[in-house]
């Protein structure tokens, strides 16, 4: 964690955000710069563990402003809804919603059951329409004013061993520009960030040989590395920002170039995988 930003010092400042998966990888890396910036920031996750670490991080941060946490299965809607309802009760809104929380993991689509297919449909696309709708209605539209920036993936180039994710986070794409044209006139902007290649926590969720390959595929990446999570942050605040109040609708890549290669994590997925079955178990 740096203790400068590239943004001004209190960029945020009493500006209430709501993170969710914020308690790790890319997600607390948005929550820190956030708070970094005199933000109010609300992170929440399916698990409590992840909240109270990443709480952790964020309250010894000599920073204004303040913290908080809730469990959410952003899948379910009562449990969103309850989220949203508690942090606007308590803060009296909310001005800026990152919906960073998703999941999903590596199969050959013919491969995947219909149950791991509708797990990573509901928490990549389902969860972030809810997560937008309940803002939106409880807060960002009532108020007349909001930013919404949901994190989705590069998946320009189809996304190989990857079938389920592609297709939820390129509806995802299409949802913020539907969202982007109602929400205009009532001052609340949508936009989305897609990253590419990026080094974070979130790797240790996969098998060794997986984190090999994925390590590897900087070698297809024009940049010559992978990305940080710091770097996708900074997208993200960017267009929160009033830098970005006349941008709406769009995706920002942050991608180091990979899609001028083709897609570098399937080009490594398809070597690890193939001649290999690998069933979804779930």
């Amino acid at each position: 964690m740096r203790d400068e930003s590239i943004f001004r010092a209190g960029l945020f400042a009493g500006q209430r955000a709501l993170v969710t998966g914020g308690g790790t990888g890319i997600g607390l890396a948005i929550a820190q710069e956030l708070r970094l910036l005199g933000a109010d920031v609300w992170i929440a996750s399916r698990k409590e563990d992840n909240l109270l670490a990443g709480r952790a991080v964020l309250e010894a941060m000599e920073c204004p402003g303040r913290v908080a946490h809730q469990v959410c299965n952003i899948r379910d809607e009562e449990s969103v809804d309850a989220c949203v309802g508690a942090m606007v009760a308590a803060w009296g809104g909310v001005d800026l919603l990152v919906n960073n929380g998703g999941g999903q993991f590596p199969s050959p689509a013919v491969m995947i059951r219909k149950k791991g297919w509708d797990a990573v449909i509901e928490t990549n696309l389902t969860g972030t329409f809810l997560m937008s709708r309940a803002v939106a209605s409880q807060a960002m539209l009532p108020q007349e004013s909001g930013a919404i920036v949901s994190i989705i993936a590069q998946m320009w180039n189809g996304f190989p061993m990857m079938a389920h994710t592609g297709a939820a986070r390129a509806a995802v794409a299409n949802l913020t520009q539907t969202l982007a044209f109602e929400w205009a006139p009532s001052g609340v902007r949508v936009n989305a960030v897609a990253p590419g290649v990026v080094l974070s926590s979130g790797i240790d969720n996969y098998a060794p040989e997986f984190q090999q390959t994925f390590f590897e595929s900087e070698g297809n990446i024009p940049a010559g590395r992978l990305g940080t999570p710091r770097e996708i942050a900074a997208a993200v605040l960017f267009l929160l920002s009033p830098a970005a109040h006349f941008i709406t609708g769009t995706t920002l890549r942050v991608d180091g170039g990979e899609p001028l290669f083709g897609s570098s994590s399937a080009q490594q997925m398809k070597s690890f995988y193939r001649g290999k079955a690998t069933p979804d178990h779930r």
